[in-house]
């Protein structure tokens, strides 16, 4: 008996492809638009595709149309943007070192008065509406500039320009690296809330980058205060065309002798940089003198 013939060698059957539930008006609608139902995860009942779905795909085929990827140089990355804020602070801070004669001088003013008077104030506020102990510092250095303004302007064309408006750079660091010192405008008229909500507003506007152009061009005098992160004394760079720039350290409680008594007060180091060929120490000096004297006297600022 002849064996009976192998059976011939068969390839495993191939399972159809799935078949992707469609609504009809959905596929007529990707039919008359050219999109491919292949690309689209539906939304519907068991992954159906629905017309929402199409019009969605279709938009987004629309945009990569009209809006191409920029080439990879071309994309500006955070490590770019700060790249060019140094760059650009370097630019001015060389400019500031090379054409400013500055001179420093420094102050340690206590703080008690001030802060047992801001406390209590704050007692009879409600959480929001309480009052940092910068905006004392800033109201302070408005209420000084009033009694020295040659510290509040410019060094322009060659001479010394006073001016009459205080607008005060406060110096903000961004999240994205950088520093930058946008203006309040007329602190002088400014009440303590009213103070306290446009630095509150300011520093908001500033990280979240919709800062008016005037807020970026029209600080007369810059402060900066580094007390929060620890640091004990500020020695500024003066950002030109201005003439005085107002550093504070933080306020820790350090020994005081007054009246030959020796006892611990919260203190606060204060510096002044400034321009030469606009002031001298002697003003300087004054100035430092009239803004310690207004942190004695917190309840007039």
């Amino acid at each position: 008996m002849k064996p009976a013939p192998a059976a011939p060698h068969l390839p495993p059957p191939v399972s159809p492809p799935e078949r992707i539930p469609v609504s009809p008006s959905a596929r007529k609608l990707a039919s008359d638009l050219g999109v491919d139902l292949g690309a689209i995860r539906g939304t519907g009942p068991h992954g159906a595709i629905q017309r929402a779905d199409v019009e969605r795909a279709a938009k987004e085929k629309e945009a990569a149309v009209q809006a191409p990827a920029l080439p990879a140089a071309e994309k500006p990355t955070a490590v770019d943007y700060q790249a060019g804020m140094r760059q650009a602070i370097a630019a001015a801070m060389s400019r500031a070192n090379r054409e400013i004669p500055h001179y420093y001088l420094e102050i340690s003013i206590d703080m008690s008065a001030a802060l047992r008077w801001l406390e209590g104030e704050n007692l009879k506020r409600s959480i929001k509406d309480r009052i940092l102990p910068a905006v004392l510092l800033l109201k302070a250095v408005a209420r000084a500039l009033g009694d020295v303004p040659e510290l509040n302007g410019f060094w322009l064309d060659g001479r010394h320009q006073v001016q009459e408006s205080l607008h005060l750079g406060f110096a903000i660091s961004l999240r994205q690296g950088g520093l930058i010192a946008p203006a309040i405008h007329n602190v002088d008229l400014l009440s303590l809330d009213e103070l306290m909500a446009a630095t509150r507003d300011l520093i908001t506007r500033t990280r979240a980058g919709r800062l008016r152009s005037s807020e970026m061009t029209d600080a007369t005098i810059t402060v900066t205060n580094l007390g929060d992160l620890g640091v004990n004394t500020v020695y500024g760079v003066i950002y030109p065309p201005q003439v005085a720039l107002v550093g504070f350290g933080r306020i820790a409680e350090r020994p005081w002798a007054e009246n030959g008594m020796l006892g611990v007060r919260r203190v606060v180091s204060a510096t002044l940089a400034a321009d030469h060929r606009a002031t001298d120490g002697h003003r300087g000096s004054l100035f430092l003198e009239a803004l310690n004297r207004h942190l004695q006297e917190p309840e007039k600022l």
